[in-house]
């Protein structure tokens, strides 16, 4: 059964973080974190049913403390991390670390109505990923594509890379980039690019976009006043090697190519309040999802600037040619770019939106206050774009 209507989940608890499990293909499956002061912490393993358009769900205990970030392996379905926050000597320090789920989540689980009493199982960790030495965890970056060996994490103004050894139990620090400047500089977020043999990284501090080369830890370029106000999220167009979205608290959303960092190649101004979350579809890349304070999720059909702007698969080189092969053919317009949709479904702020890795079409957009919606690009864009 294929329907556009929205399916619902609240969780009961306030939760900001939110992933799809990487590495599961067949199932649809996200993972969400909860932020609980009073409770044990939980990520809820969510996982929809779309021939019954149900979602079932499992638990998992998550005692260290309330999630800020959550990250998943992209070649172990059981392995995650999350950026927690604990307290310790009084003071609120933000850790990252390494877990595995217990091999038989599955079993233990399904919640129905009356069974409030059933025990959830607790994570098993593999790893920290601190080090005292650099600060507090922002958030922890997978190696895209990768074998789950290498990650990145961003603490205050230190971009840390590290190996993952001995099935994930141990990790090394390989190498570490640091901002320099004035002031209390500190990354907000990050992106590790799919490109360029995933030798680049995206990071955001404060207004600023910087890609790093991993290979020499060094800065590569620097958009210095992307946005107007703090930059929340970045995401790389996973056809097009150069082009990067960021979103901020100017409510803007916008598109760089990486080359020519002078002017964005494109801003959206949907959004009436802070852009938490930015992301392209992992195929068709003319479809970008954001998510803001405003309540709101849109799903815009960015089609000029991605890889199909004529309705089919063009070269990154044939479109720097300039424009004198397309001037005899009146066909060779761009597709116009436009919002698709604008979900209303919540009523908090939305701080994530996640496309599946299971399902291209299919979409999660998690608010503060626990509810999780998932939504489905439009049967009409849907076979527009493949046929």
């Amino acid at each position: 059964m294929e329907d556009d209507a929205p399916v619902i989940y609240g969780l009961e608890f306030q939760a900001r973080a939110m992933t799809a499990q990487t590495a599961e293909t067949d199932a649809i499956r996200f993972l969400v974190g909860t932020q609980s002061l009073k409770f044990d912490n939980q990520i809820h393993i969510i996982d929809f049913d779309d021939e019954n358009n149900i979602i079932n769900k499992n638990v998992l205990l998550h005692q260290a403390g309330e999630i800020w970030h959550i990250g998943a392996s992209p070649a172990d379905k059981a392995v995650l991390t999350t950026c927690y926050n604990k307290t310790s000597d009084s003071r609120v320090v933000s850790c990252a670390a390494v877990w595995r789920m217990p091999t038989d989540w599955e079993t233990g689980s399904h919640e129905s109505p009356d069974d409030t009493t059933h025990n959830p199982q607790t994570l098993e960790l593999l790893c920290h990923l601190d080090d005292s030495a650099h600060g507090n965890a922002a958030c922890v970056l997978w190696e895209p594509m990768g074998d789950g060996k290498r990650v990145i994490s961003l603490a205050d103004n230190h971009a840390l890379l590290w190996d993952l050894q001995e099935s994930s139990t141990q990790s090394k620090l390989s190498s570490t980039a640091t901002l320099e400047g004035k002031g209390q500089l500190k990354f907000t977020s990050g992106k590790w690019s799919p490109h360029h043999n995933c030798s680049q990284l995206a990071t955001a501090n404060d207004t600023a976009i910087r890609g790093w080369d991993l290979r020499t830890m060094s800065q590569i370029y620097c958009i210095e006043n992307a946005h107007g106000q703090l930059v929340r999220d970045l995401d790389f167009n996973p056809n097009r090697q150069y082009y990067l979205a960021s979103c901020g608290d100017d409510c803007k959303v916008k598109f760089w190519d990486v080359r020519n960092v002078q002017e964005p190649v494109k801003t959206l101004e949907e959004h009436s309040h802070w852009v938490w979350s930015v992301r392209y579809n992992h195929s068709h890349d003319q479809l970008v999802l954001t998510a803001s304070s405003d309540s709101r999720l849109i799903l815009s059909n960015m089609v000029s600037i991605s890889s199909e702007p004529f309705g089919h698969l063009v070269d990154d080189e044939d479109l720097s040619d300039g424009e004198d092969n397309h001037q005899d053919d009146k066909s060779k317009e761009p597709l116009k770019d436009s919002v698709v949709s604008t979900y209303e479904e919540h009523e908090d702020s939305v701080y994530a939106a996640e496309w599946s890795s299971a399902d291209p079409w299919l979409f999660a957009s998690l608010s503060y206050d626990g509810r999780l919606v998932i939504n489905r690009v439009p049967r009409a864009l849907k076979y527009r774009i493949l046929l």
